[in-house]
Parts: C-alpha cells; structure tokens; sequence
C-alpha cells in the first residue's frame, strides 16, 4: 500500500508541476556580471516569454536571468528516494550505482579531492563547508596511525528526514560513497554513526553492506580497485549532542557525548586519536555520482557558491509534506507551492519559516515571498540553510508557543558541559514559558534577547548558537505580539482580581 501511494505520489507531482522558463546558465564572468542585482541578492526577477518577445523595454540583463528549480528526473541523484525500485544492491546497480567504481579510484586521491572542490559541494550536515577542502586537511603521507572516515548518521535536527530516507531506500549510495571518499582521504575503515531511534534505517544499512561484502565491493581489494575498505554501522544512543562531530567521535570510543575543544581538529586528531573526518550522510552519498558525471554538471545548478542539488525536507502546515531532491538556489515560495501542495489555505495564510531546521531563526511572509533556498540568500536575510528542513506555520499557529518547545528541547539535550549552555537554556525555556502565558513584563523581552547573546558564542559547540537563534528570531520578527501577550495577561489577571473583590464584597454583605 505504501508502494502505490508512493508512486501515486510522484505521479501526481509530476503532472502539477508548473512549466518554468528555462534560460541558458552565465558560465562567464561578463554573463554574470549582467544579472541584475535584485536577482543576486536573493530576490526574484520573473519574465513572460511573451513579453520577452513583444516588449522592447525588457533589458538584456533581464533575458539573462536565471530561474534555478524545475529539477528534471535526469538530473536528480536519488532516484530511488520514494521507494519505487529495491533499495538492495541488485536494485542499486540498475540505477547505476557501483558503476566502474574502480576506474573512479583509479583516478587518484588527489583527482578525486581537486573534482570534489570544482563541483562546489558544500557539507549537507547545516554547516556548509566545501566537502573537497575538508578533504584535503586529511594527511597525504601517514604517520603510523590508521586514518578514518566518519559518517554522521544521528540526523536528531527536529524538522529535518533527509538522510533516514537515504539509508532506508538508496543505502547502496552511502557504501560506495564511503568507499570513494574514504579512498581519497586515505582511510581504510569508516564508521557509520546511526542514531539510536533509527532501528529499521540501521537494518536496511547493515544488511545492505553485508550485500557489498558478498558481491567483493567492501573488503579486501573493494571493488577490484585494489584498496581495502572496511565500513562498520554503530548504533548511538539518541543524543541530540552526538551530532556535533567531536560529542559523536566521544560516543563512538564508547565515552559520554560531550564535545571537544578544538584545536586539535580531528583531521589530526581524531577517533582514537587518528587523523579522521565526519561528513554527513548526504554529502558522502552523492560524492560518486559527482565523479561520474563531472564537476562542472553538479555546478551547474544554484547560484555561484551555492551549487548542486539538495534534498529539502518540507513539514508543518502545508497540503503535502515531503522530502524532494531540488536544485539549490530555488526560490522557497517556488519550492513549497511545486512541491508540498502549497500551504494550508493559501500562500496569504502564510504566517513563517523557520528554514533550515530548528536551529535557525524564522523568517516572516514578506521575507519568504523572494528568499532563494541556498547558504548565502538565507544567511543575507538572517537565517540560515541549515539542513534544509522547513517548517511551515500558517496563521493559526502560536510562533511564541512553538519558539518555547524548541527551547525546552535545546535544555533537555545540552549535555551541561559549558556554563552558559547548561544555565542560559535552562533560563531560557523559564522565560520563554512565562512569555507563552504573557505572565512577564515588557522589558523582560529585552532581557531575554541579552540573555541569548551571553549564550551564542560563549560555548564549546554550536548548540548554544541552536538554542538562541530561534528565540532571536521571534523577538525580531514577533515583538509585537509577544508584547501584546503580556498585555492580555496583565488585562485579564487585573479583570480577575476585580472580579474576585466583588465577590468578597458581596460575601461580606
């Protein structure tokens, strides 16, 4: 039944697309120089085609604009996302993945680094870092110590199912990407880190690298390419923390999950004190298809520093929550109307986003209305790409009430080890409950956004960062009502106590 639905799904996702004008892609700098500066800048420039041929007023700067999204089937690396085909290897090698594995090793480590850097792949985990750079910090010529490749598989982001969907419907993709990148970094054992609560995502991993083993592309000479790789799957226990790398590498030597101070970097410090590197599961996922296909087509997609494609997870008040596989830089307006069905009673409805997992601050309607989904449009408008889940609210939600869920889970999942996370979460889920009520008083607002500064910043990790972003967010975009909160609150107790003189009155009468 699942299956039917799934391909009823797609179907019907297929047919609503609307049709997009698609114009060549500036790969100059002359080209590039002639988009206009709004469209640069994050915002949209839309343009009719009949009125590109009949008005003599567009400009040539705006034929030349650029529409990212509209992603063809062609195009998009997880072909298999919605469960249509086998997720086993027989299944994953129609698709095409394990093709001529070896020739790709038989590139070089250097070859396979320098294609990683030209396609412009960023770290799909939320912090976006160039995944060829991170690469290259591993060692070229070992010490004596082993070296390894580390994949986060915790995904604990609240809002964000990406990388579950890889592991249960396309985990051949992550084995051959861990062979492949753990190649080029000169690592001959990579260690899958699961979170605890994914048990059926774990068994379709470990079944499908007992498939690799048997058909000879793991272990000794994987893939007849004459390197010896070894991937093992390890079940964390669902720490939120365990998906900062240091806290994850602790919980993988079998110590609590607290993070570390860095320097030293795991590059050069890593998982039992080796060289090492943690990437997400995405980004290791979608190394080898990279390779095959080239560099320059995976940058052909979003705008310059934001390339490729992009799993967006998409949730909260719209008609269809989905994952889908989407070029980046796709406007987010264009983003959830193609694909969620639009939101629940409308675009107008529409009241926020938060866009990038529960990390980020939320963004309001106006902002929305042109935003681009990528690294650098979010981070102009004071938000952040994150891991690319979004969470839809129209107008009938509490934004204050949401905002003081988010920052209970941040206080339940600090793992204590630095003051101003351990207490200034704490502080900020007191407050932000009273805000819920509006028992609080105006200047208190104030006060809690200081609050906030004295945790971003201050901490070993970026959780601290997670738990004050989004209670920034709301002061900056919903004072308003978080002052109109406490002004019915103070309105209705002061009606209470009037209420409750004039029946003592009377009881005295």
């Amino acid at each position: 039944t699942n299956r039917r639905e799934n391909k009823m799904m797609r179907a019907l996702h297929r047919l609503s697309r609307p049709l997009l004008r698609t114009t060549t892609r500036a790969s100059s700098a002359a080209s590039s120089a002639a988009v206009p500066a709004a469209a640069s800048a994050g915002r949209l420039v839309l343009v009719s085609r009949k009125a590109m041929s009949s008005s003599a007023e567009v400009s040539e700067a705006q034929r030349n604009v650029v529409v990212h999204g509209g992603l063809k089937d062609a195009d998009r690396i997880f072909t298999n996302l919605y469960g249509d085909g086998s997720p086993w290897i027989d299944g994953a090698i129609k698709r095409g993945d394990w093709h001529r594995t070896k020739d790709l090793i038989g590139m070089g480590r250097d070859w396979i680094i320098e294609e990683i850097k030209a396609s412009g792949l960023r770290g799909r985990g939320g912090a976006g870092f160039p995944t060829g750079l991170k690469w290259s910090f591993m060692p070229k010529v070992s010490d004596g110590r082993p070296q390894y490749l580390v994949v986060n598989a915790d995904e604990s982001e609240p809002g964000t199912c990406k990388d579950r969907e890889i592991m249960r419907k396309d985990p051949h993709k992550l084995i051959e990407g861990c062979l492949v990148a753990g190649f080029a970094m000169g690592a001959h054992a990579a260690y899958i880190y699961i979170r605890g609560e994914f048990t059926y995502e774990a068994e379709c991993l470990e079944r499908a690298v007992a498939e690799a083993y048997k058909k000879g592309m793991l272990g000794k000479n994987a893939a007849g390419s004459g390197w010896d790789m070894d991937v093992y799957v390890h079940r964390g226990a669902g720490a939120y923390i365990c998906g900062e790398e240091t806290g994850l590498i602790e919980s993988l030597e079998g110590k609590p999950g607290k993070p570390r101070l860095k320097p030293p970097f795991p590059a050069n410090v890593g998982l039992y004190g080796c060289p090492s590197t943690v990437n997400n599961v995405e980004t290791i996922a979608v190394a080898p298809t990279i390779l095959r296909r080239g560099a320059s087509w995976f940058s052909s997609f979003g705008r310059k520093g934001n390339h490729g494609t992009k799993l967006f997870c998409i949730s909260g008040h719209i008609n269809n929550p989905i994952t889908v596989e989407e070029e980046m830089s796709i406007p987010m307006k264009d983003l959830i109307e193609r694909h969620a069905g639009g939101v629940r009673g409308g675009w107008d409805n529409l009241l926020a986003v938060i866009p990038g997992g529960s990390s980020v601050p939320n963004l309001t309607k106006e902002v929305c209305d042109t935003v681009l989904m990528d690294f650098d449009a979010l981070r102009e408008v004071t938000s952040g790409l994150g891991t690319a889940g979004l969470f839809v609210f129209d107008k009938s939600a509490d934004m204050i009430k949401g905002i003081q869920r988010l920052s209970y889970f941040y206080k339940h999942e600090s793992c204590g080890q630095c003051t101003p996370c351990r207490e200034g979460t704490t502080w900020l889920w007191k407050v932000m409950k009273r805000m819920e009520l509006g028992d609080a008083k105006v200047e208190e607002i104030d006060m809690l956004e200081e609050l906030t500064r004295q945790i971003e910043g201050h901490t070993i990790c970026a959780l601290g960062d997670a738990a004050a972003w989004p209670v920034q967010g709301l002061i900056r975009n919903f004072r308003p009502q978080m002052e109109e909160r406490i002004a019915q609150y103070k309105l209705s107790q002061q009606q209470q106590q009037q209420k409750q003189g004039t029946h003592a009155d009377q009881a005295y009468n």
